[in-house]
């Protein structure tokens, strides 16, 4: 494709979905998933590198590593940081059916549409599909943010981490795919997180429920859960968790009694 074609919709939304899925050490022209998405949309490595680090450097923790990028960002691309992250779900979704159908796509770009339409359907078969894009995208963008380790133990094993949802799926629609809204931790973690039992304070340190505590606790117990009071979370390399989700979770979901 000549140098400064203008990126489609489809183009732009496959190249962010690959920048959240995507540590940021891994953003270069020799990465096998940007010279694949290169190929697919018919630019250069070069070029598909530099469109993540656009969206890179839109990232305000991003921001702070003078990430190169900024001045070359479009309209496109500011229009595009600004509807995920007014409505992270819809646009988690349009990412996900943008590389799907450029994966699938037989004959190249010029049999994908400019803008892939979303599943609207109201049978089950379609809610199903949606939930699926979404949670995989989430997954896969939160534990991008925090290297695949969790924010508390440092454990590096993918297979035992989640992304634990701040404000919990069912509270808030619009927030169930952003990573704002996420943290990386262990299986164990995440349930005590999810439950209420663990939740992060203001100096983002790990506060525990009373509900944990143990007269006589197995040495499990005091190693895994107690001591990890007051530990410091993890700063992710980009989509820092939103101070608001926090407070939200400490007032409504921790069980502080």
């Amino acid at each position: 494709m000549p140098a400064g074609t203008p990126w489609t919709e489809i183009e732009l939304l496959a190249a962010f979905r690959l920048y959240c899925h995507t540590p940021f050490g891994k953003l270069h022209r020799h990465n096998p998933e940007i010279i694949q998405l290169a190929r697919l949309i018919e630019r250069t490595p070069d070029a598909v590198a530099m469109k993540t680090c656009n969206f890179a450097s839109l990232d305000p923790m991003e921001q702070k590593r003078n990430i190169s990028g900024l001045s070359n960002v479009s309209r496109a691309d500011q229009d595009l940081w600004d509807r995920f992250h007014e409505d992270s779900e819809a646009l988690a979704v349009e990412a996900e059916v943008a590389y799907e159908r450029l994966l699938t796509s037989t004959d190249g770009l010029a049999s994908v549409d400019e803008r892939p339409k979303m599943p609207e359907g109201p049978t089950e078969t379609d809610r199903v599909v949606k939930t699926r894009r979404v949670q995989s995208f989430f997954r896969a963008t939160v534990l991008a943010s925090y290297g695949y380790c969790c924010a508390l133990s440092g454990l590096g094993i993918p297979e035992l981490l989640n992304a634990s949802h701040i404000i919990p799926w069912n509270r808030d629609r619009k927030r169930r795919a952003d990573p704002r809204n996420g943290i990386s931790l262990n299986a164990l973690y995440d349930r005590a997180f999810d439950r209420g039992l663990m939740t992060i304070d203001e100096s983002l340190r790990v506060a525990l429920s009373p509900r944990l505590r143990s007269s006589d606790p197995p040495l499990f117990h005091k190693q895994a859960i107690l001591n990890v009071e007051g530990q410091q979370l993890k700063s992710p390399e980009r989509f820092a968790p939103d101070p608001e989700a926090l407070s939200y979770h400490r007032t409504h979901i921790f069980k502080a009694s």
